[in-house]
């Protein structure tokens, strides 16, 4: 198992931070002494969860705030909460994600859910926060990816689906694109002089309510899926899923553009071991042009929140 290093005096945002990998994160960073804030989209799950934590650990620093990735104003409420702190932040964990929704459903800025909520949202949210992250002294941003990232791509010819919407290629599209958020921050920090680690991870095939939540979105009743009869036979439990993000997160050997996930059963379960990008999410030119239409669509860009 991953020991996570001494987080002493490090403040910590994590998405999704009221179940599966986000939760486990936040445990194991608060033990480890970080000051984490919990975001997210409802604040009571939040507060159980923080429960939970304090329950086992009960001197953990842990709070928890709103924050809806698919609702621009909440990111923007959120971020400018924490401006106002003053406080500098340490890490981003960029966590929280939904996977394939069945229909076509829509942010509250009318973006198509999975590409709004998996990358327009936390692009916004980053973007936001790069001034408190940069006054840390050794900052990180963590985005969650996925091995279906393998098989994404990105349509700048209809980034929402709205024409054709398959709910699979959706959310291979919006996993490729946080990737591609990743080495494009990456490389802005070279090329800047920026003391931040830009990493990601994912977490091969980890038991959590991914695999049921997202499927079942908009329906009635929930109804059974394959992913639920793979989740019982090939999954590993959230103790292990939550390690490549953690160690995304914290190791020292975490490099700059750095991908890290399982290394067992073609990279679904096991230990965790950097993981080689897709070739597409390498498209610096690509990268640099979905980053720049994720200032468009959001209207968060790096100049204005540099001024």
């Amino acid at each position: 198992m991953y020991t996570v290093p001494d987080q002493s005096g490090r403040r910590v945002v994590i998405t999704g931070a009221n179940s599966g990998t986000g939760q486990e994160a936040a445990r194991r960073l608060a033990a480890a002494g970080a000051q984490v804030i919990m975001a997210v989209r409802t604040p009571a799950k939040g507060e159980q969860a923080r429960d939970g934590i304090l329950a086992q650990q009960p001197d953990a620093e842990v709070e928890v705030r709103r924050c809806d990735l698919a609702d621009l104003a909440s990111v923007t409420e959120f971020a400018d909460g924490l401006i106002a702190d003053g406080t500098p932040l340490d890490l981003l964990l960029n966590n929280a994600g939904v996977m394939a929704v069945p229909t076509r459903m829509t942010t509250a800025d009318g973006f198509e859910l999975q590409f709004g909520s998996n990358f327009l949202g936390p692009f916004a949210l980053t973007v936001r926060l790069l001034p408190l992250l940069l006054k840390a002294p050794a900052p990180r941003v963590v985005t969650m990816s996925s091995g279906m990232a393998n098989v994404g791509r990105i349509h700048f010819g209809d980034l929402q689906y709205s024409r054709r919407y398959r709910a699979w290629p959706a959310y291979c599209q919006s996993k490729l694109a946080d990737l591609m958020l990743t080495e494009h921050l990456a490389a802005l920090a070279a090329e800047r002089g920026w003391d931040l680690l830009s990493t990601a991870a994912h977490p091969g095939f980890t038991r959590t309510n991914l695999q049921t939540s997202g499927p079942n979105l908009g329906r009635a009743e929930a109804r059974w899926s394959p992913l639920q009869l793979g989740t019982r036979l090939l999954s590993q439990e959230v103790g292990t899923g939550c390690e490549p993000l953690l160690y995304a997160a914290t190791s020292p050997d975490a490099g700059n553009g750095g991908y890290y996930g399982p290394s067992q059963r073609f990279g679904l379960v096991g230990p965790t071991v950097l993981t080689r990008p897709p070739r597409r999410a390498r498209d610096a030119a690509t990268a640099a042009r979905l980053w720049a239409e994720a200032e468009r669509l959001t209207g968060v860009s790096l100049s204005a929140t540099a001024a």
